[in-house]
Order: C-alpha cells, then structure tokens, then sequence
C-alpha cells in the first residue's frame, strides 16, 4: 500500500542509558572491570525515531512519551531537537524521573540492563491527544514495559489495546514492539494488543511466549517451522497485515493477507568488529518501519532491517551506529549473509 507522506509517530518508552562494557560478569561479591563507560539515549522512542531519521532525514518523523523534569529529560529532548525529531507531544511527570538504565554490555555485545521504570511506568492513553495525531503509522514499544498502557482492561483486555484501537478508527496503521521481561505474562498483555494491531514486531523469545512453541531446536539451530506456527497463531490473534521476527541469526515476515513467509539470514559481521547489541532490536525496528513505509517487498523489508540492525553492531550505544539508507546497502553488500539452514 502507498501512505500519504504524514511520517511515523514512535510512541512509549524514553531512557536514557549508561553503557558500562566490562570484561566479564562476576559472581556475586566478585569483580569486574569496567573498560567504557558512555551516556545514551535509549528505549523505543529515541532510538527507533533516531534511527529513521539518520537513515532518511526527510521522512518525517514525531515522538510521544512521558519524561521527568530532570536532566535525563533535558538530554533526550536535546536529541530530539537535533535530529528534527517533533517531540511536542513529550510529556512531563510531576513525581517520577526520567527511566533510565545502566546496560552491562560485554566485548561480544551480550548484554544484561538494570532499569529504572519512572515516568514511562505513568505514561498513559491519557497522555495522548488522539485528535493531534497526523501520521501515516503509529508504532509504540515496549509492551511489558509500559505499566499504566499494560494494565487490564475490562473491555479490550489491555489499555494499550485500546488505544491501538482508538488509533486505527483514525485510519492510522498502528504497529507495536515488545521488550524482553523473564517475570513478565506474555500472553496477557501482548495478545489483547494484536488484535487491534496492523504490525508486529518482535524477537523470536518475546514472540514464542505466545506461542508456547520453542524458536530453537536441541542442538540451539533456529526452528523455522515453530516461528512460522508462531506468526500464523499472531496472525489469527488479530494482526492485519505484517508480523515480523528477528533474532541474531536470521529475520522472518509473514504476510497475514497473502499467508506468504519470507527468511532471510542476518549479515555476517565477524565478532572482532562487534563493539555491541544496545538497540539492535530498535534498529531492526526501525529498518522494517522503514521498509513497509516505502512498500518494499518482505524480502526488501528483511533484507534492510537486517542490515540497518548490522549497523548498531558497530557502536557500544543505541543510535550512533545506524547509516543513511544508501550506507546501509553498501554494508550489506561487504558483509554478505550468514549461512543459516532456514
């Protein structure tokens, strides 16, 4: 389908992140050296709205979230500014700071986050002035990261549900992003959601949560044939048009209206090169809105969100190490693929 030009709103979590690389992680009571330290931007509004802009500046493109009114808050917006990104719709919590993470990230890029909720644990569909909205696509992330949007809903089972909804009744195309949470009940905040969602995007973990099916076999190489299960039970929970699914190895797209599955294995970056996964989901993210938003074909799509998450190997944080769109193919292009039975 062809949109009308009216850019792609990110909505939800906004962090800021202080990545520590650190040459092990110690057992209790042990030590670890921390070799870098570095302040960014993080959560799904700055890096995925970040990383669209620095792969075209001219789609427009607007965030929705809630921050505290604190230094935390000043830099993100900072960000924002910089990027020409519209935040006028940031909101400011009287009682709770601005989220933010301390990411423990190792040379291989594996990384563990100790996350303070904040203001995003207030961030509500009240914040949101539905009849300002004026975009084409309306993406929001995280989902098991958002209290008061994951809190049950009587009516719609979750009150992001709806919101998604209320978001699609204005002929806006809704799309939503999930975090990964080893406490959190997949199923009852995630399914209510895809009902009233044109667009899922999701790891092969967060998404087979859902499923109850596992992503990998015994001998840990992916089960393609799970994570396609996996897409046609989301797809019969509701999702119109696309469900997309990335993991280190490979992306998956499954058109719900043509029943088609598409995989592509994920570039081969050689792990000497790799400085770090922070928003490498966002990343991917932010390629596939990219692609869906130019109606490139799956394969189109999963070949330059793959690539667009390549970039983010290359910097320790979230967003500095996304290219430009024509970049982003030249990486593609040096690196090639893996070699993935899929």
């Amino acid at each position: 389908m062809s949109f009308d030009n009216r850019g792609i709103v990110i909505a939800g979590n906004i962090i800021t992140d202080v990545v520590k690389t650190v040459d092990c992680y110690p057992q209790i009571g042990m030590l670890a050296n921390i070799s870098s330290v570095n302040r960014a931007v993080g959560g799904c509004v700055p890096n995925t709205s970040i990383d669209l802009k620095k792969i075209d500046n001219s789609l427009k493109v607007s965030a929705i979230g809630k921050i505290g009114d604190d230094d935390g808050g000043q830099y993100v917006l900072s960000k924002f500014k910089r990027y020409g990104i519209g935040f006028d719709n940031v909101k400011y919590s009287q009682t709770k700071p601005t989220s933010f993470s301390d990411v423990i990230s190792l040379p291989s890029g594996e990384r563990t986050f100790f996350h303070a909720r904040g203001a995003n644990a207030e961030f509500s569909p009240a914040d949101i002035d539905l009849n300002s909205l004026d975009c084409d696509i309306f993406h929001i992330g995280y989902i098991l990261l958002l209290d008061s949007m994951d809190k049950a809903d009587v009516k719609y089972g979750t009150a992001m549900a709806g919101l998604l909804k209320a978001v699609q009744e204005k002929g806006i195309k809704t799309s939503i992003d999930v975090v990964s949470d080893s406490t959190a009940d997949y199923k009852a905040k995630i399914i209510p959601a895809l009902k009233y969602s044109n667009y899922a995007v999701m790891n092969e973990i967060e998404s087979c949560m859902i499923s109850d099916l596992e992503p990998y076999n015994a001998d840990k190489t992916l089960n393609t044939e799970n994570i396609r299960k996996t897409m046609e039970i989301m797809a019969e929970y509701g999702v119109k048009d696309k469900i997309i699914i990335h993991c280190k190895d490979a992306g998956f797209c499954y058109d719900v209206q043509s029943k088609s599955f598409t995989a592509v294995p994920s570039l081969n970056i050689p792990n000497e090169e790799i400085l770090g996964s922070v928003g490498a989901g966002d990343a991917f993210c932010a390629g596939a809105l990219y692609g869906i938003y130019n109606n490139f074909s799956d394969y189109e799509i999963l070949n330059f969100a793959s690539a667009a998450a390549a970039c983010n190997l290359f910097c320790e944080n979230s967003v500095d190490g996304m290219k430009s769109k024509d970049e982003i193919y030249k990486i593609a292009e040096k690196y090639g693929r893996k070699e993935v039975l899929l």
